[in-house]
């Protein structure tokens, strides 16, 4: 499988198995299929494996540690998270610590490859931090700056952690603003999909603003992992779990029917052309799949030997994110 350079890090295959999939969250799968499809992955040539604790209450991170024993394959690193929200700063470092420690011991690990936060970074002041999620969900820059990266940078010296990252989907603004510190992180988890969404996990007004997002992470040399490249199943043929209405995947399902009127003329399968789509942007070095199973994995991958989606393509796709028909907003 094709690789590139992940920022200042290591070279990493063009896809990545996310810990989505084989944790259930994206459909019903059973454990024996998912520690199957962790290893089909590994022999695909897939070196990274993003977990986390919220993928399935560790289902995913026990998975990996099924499929490998604690001896992952050459050249393999695995990544987790941690849902930080907006702790006490006293708490901060315990929190990381028991969150990654738990992690290590569902992966059977000694270290990780990358550590993220997985909780949005927000202002300190506004109305996000009134927000009803803003507890579990959101952490503010004041407290990322001043105890949050003191812990990751603590992790990566003792040698728990490789390096550190930050999920991009948090305010816009306030992301660019801390790709640019001094201290920055090693990678950034950025939205990668044609509509521009992160569907139900946009929690402020106006536009997600990924590309620009993605721009300052290169401009800082600050890897991308291109996520939820089929937006949570937006992206593709037909919703394959109940979900209620108004949800933000089953929004962005109704406004992608261009795109998948667009694959019909031109006999592709939405969600194949979509992760095609994600690898064609500009910045993104890894494309996390959400693949549940052997066969989604098998597919995504003989989608991505393809190769990246040539211009004129790319730019009927972009037509389609005109106001109306389908860009976030």
């Amino acid at each position: 499988m094709q690789t590139r350079q992940l920022g200042s890090l290591w070279p990493v295959s063009v896809l990545a198995l996310g810990g989505g999939g084989t944790g259930q969250l994206w459909g019903e799968t059973t454990r024996e299929e998912a520690v199957a499809t962790t290893r089909l992955a590994a022999d695909l040539g897939i070196t990274l494996l993003d977990m986390a604790p919220r993928y399935g209450d560790g289902e995913a991170e026990d998975v990996v540690g099924e499929a490998f024993a604690g001896r992952l394959p050459d050249g393999v690193r695995v990544t987790t998270k941690c849902l930080l929200g907006d702790a006490a700063p006293g708490e901060i470092d315990a929190r990381l610590r028991s969150s990654l420690e738990d992690s290590l011991r569902r992966m059977r690990l000694e270290r990780v490859g990358l550590f993220f936060l997985h909780s949005n970074i927000v202002p300190d002041d506004g109305p996000l931090r009134a927000h009803p999620l803003a507890a579990t969900r959101m952490t503010p820059v004041g407290n990322y700056r001043e105890h949050v990266r003191p812990t990751f940078e603590a992790l990566v010296a003792e040698g728990k952690i490789g390096a550190w990252g930050i999920t991009g989907i948090g305010h816009p603004d306030t992301l660019i603003d801390v790709l640019a510190d001094a201290v920055k992180p090693a990678a950034i988890q950025c939205i990668a999909n044609l509509l521009d969404s992160a569907g139900e996990l946009k929690f402020f007004d106006g536009p997600a603003r990924p590309r620009e997002i993605i721009a300052t992470a290169v401009a800082n040399q600050v890897g991308v992992l291109g996520i939820r490249p089929v937006q949570g199943g937006a992206l593709t043929a037909a919703i394959d779990r109940a979900l209620p209405p108004g949800h933000g995947v089953v929004a962005d399902f109704a406004r992608a029917a261009p795109f998948r009127a667009l694959c019909q003329r031109l006999g592709e399968d939405p969600a194949l052309l979509a992760h095609r789509y994600a690898l064609s942007l500009d910045g993104v070095d890894t494309v996390v799949l959400g693949v549940k199973n052997r066969e989604e994995l098998r597919g995504c991958a003989a989608a991505t030997a393809l190769g990246t989606l040539d211009a004129d393509l790319v730019a009927q796709i972009d037509a389609l994110r005109r106001p109306g028909a389908g860009a976030d907003s």
